[in-house]
């Protein structure tokens, strides 16, 4: 988003403010930044005429759900506010952001899913999705052994290294990628098909399978616009159950009941006032505490 802003605005204009880049010019009217690192502060204070977050449905997300939840609660334009994100997210925001208005954009392109498939039989324009640093290493060796070379995306590569490998696939240069679900919400690439190598992920207290939700939120990378995409399995990995493709298939989920909740009124005055302050309890129905 910051590369495109940059393209119409000019690079004076534009901010990017992430955990691990920073590139701040003094009169920069264009903020695009992590949701962690939205100015909250000139954001209350009115110096933003609009304000927008992406993917507004991970308020229910473990760990970063409750920053989510606190931008959909207090983060406001002084013009407009557009929260972005799957419809799983409409009833909570309904009930919870009272005066807000909805639009559907339905998706111009088909997602259709194809099985499982060899590595070494993929179509040109494939992503092949793991969800380890090992796993990833080890695709992309194999890849390159098939087909001459492979990108490889993961979430701990700098975003320099990061880009220029995304750059790589974007231009031709190399038909395939091996990437972990960083491509998920990171990366707009021009895929169309995505095989996933692996349906289990460690999401930092298990291993675990993949939900509906996220499989297609990987998935979905492939076929953008109005170009068909397609989806499978690949490698080890067993073929999908039925139940899942056909929800993929139809964008059809289960809608999200709790946000994760914290409390931004944070006493730091001791160790504990901030412990009594982040025990808080939330007031509004649908919000959960996160947990400690």
């Amino acid at each position: 988003v910051y590369t495109r802003a940059v393209a119409q605005k000019g690079e004076t204009a534009c901010a990017l403010i992430t955990g691990e880049e920073k590139i701040i010019p003094p009169h920069a009217q264009y903020m695009i930044c992590t949701t962690e690192a939205m100015p909250m502060a000139e954001i209350r204070a009115g110096k933003f005429a609009s304000v927008v977050v992406d993917e507004v449905q991970m308020f229910a997300h473990k760990e970063r759900g409750h920053v989510f939840t606190d931008r959909m609660l207090h983060a406001r334009g002084t013009e407009e506010t557009l929260l972005l994100g799957a419809d799983t997210a409409r009833p909570l925001v309904e009930s919870l952001v009272r005066d807000a208005r909805f639009m559907t954009r339905e998706r111009f392109s088909t997602l259709s899913y194809t099985g499982h498939a060899k590595l070494s039989r993929l179509p040109k324009r494939s992503v092949v999705v793991a969800f380890s640093a090992g796993e990833v290493y080890a695709l992309a060796e194999l890849m390159r052994r098939y087909y001459g070379g492979a990108a490889l995306v993961m979430g701990g590569l700098s975003p320099r290294t990061r880009n220029a490998q995304a750059a790589l696939y974007q231009s031709g240069e190399v038909d395939y990628m091996v990437a972990t679900d960083a491509i998920g919400m990171g990366l707009n690439l021009d895929a169309d098909h995505v095989a996933f190598a692996s349906l289990r992920k460690f999401d930092g207290e298990r291993r675990r399978h993949l939900t509906a939700a996220e499989t297609a939120q990987i998935a979905g990378r492939a076929g953008r616009f109005r170009n068909n995409g397609t989806f499978g399995t690949t490698g080890s990995c067993l073929p999908l159950d039925d139940d899942i493709v056909a929800r993929i298939e139809n964008n059809h989920f289960m809608p999200e009941h709790h946000a994760q909740w914290r409390s931004s009124a944070l006493d730091f005055g001791s160790i504990e006032a901030l412990n009594n302050s982040l025990a808080t309890a939330p007031k509004l129905k649908g919000l959960r505490r996160i947990a400690p």
